[in-house]
């Protein structure tokens, strides 16, 4: 699938890297909070659907499961340090109540789920519901879950085209 992407006439020199969903040969790590299991369970059932139905293998796909959304950060830190994925999904679903906590864990969990990323050079899609209300959610999973699958895949595909390209050229008189 790719996006149109319309330029001004001066501009339609722009060297533009066009969006890959192909999933074929990557390996994806899910980590999925069971609080608000329901929710989470519906999560991950659309984003491995999506997984699968965009070329990544069934075996290729891990999911762990952790308490809640405050401990995904720590889960995707030590997936991310085993070197063996090429992309992970942050599932979960923070549902607002009536103390500040709400806040709490859906402000920390996303600065984790972004620090983790940036600090170990790792696409991750973070997928964590924050609604109002049960019924919220029940819209949001399995659109967002399908929509984490998609970012994390287009984002692999991303890191792997800006790789540069190493010409190495091998001196013989060494």
């Amino acid at each position: 699938m790719s996006t149109q992407i319309n330029l001004p006439n001066n501009q339609s020199g722009v060297s533009v890297l066009e969006v890959d969903l192909t999933g074929q040969d990557f390996r994806i790590g899910i980590v999925q909070a069971r609080f608000n299991e329901d929710h989470c369970v519906a999560l991950s059932n659309a984003c491995i659907g999506e997984l699968i139905r965009l070329g990544v293998a069934q075996e290729d796909i891990h999911l762990v499961t952790v308490p809640g959304a405050l401990e995904i950060p720590f889960a995707l830190q030590k997936l991310a340090e085993t070197g063996e994925f090429d992309g992970l999904v942050a599932l979960g679903a923070v549902i607002r109540g009536e103390t500040y906590h709400f806040e709490l864990v859906s402000n920390e969990s996303a600065a984790g789920i972004t620090r983790v990323s940036i600090d170990t050079g790792l696409p991750i899609a973070n997928g964590i519901l924050t609604c109002d209300t049960d019924e919220q959610a029940n819209v949001r999973v399995a659109v967002k879950g399908a929509d984490c699958a998609r970012a994390v895949v287009e984002m692999a595909n991303l890191a792997l085209a800006l790789i540069p390209d190493l010409d190495i050229e091998i001196n013989s008189n060494a």
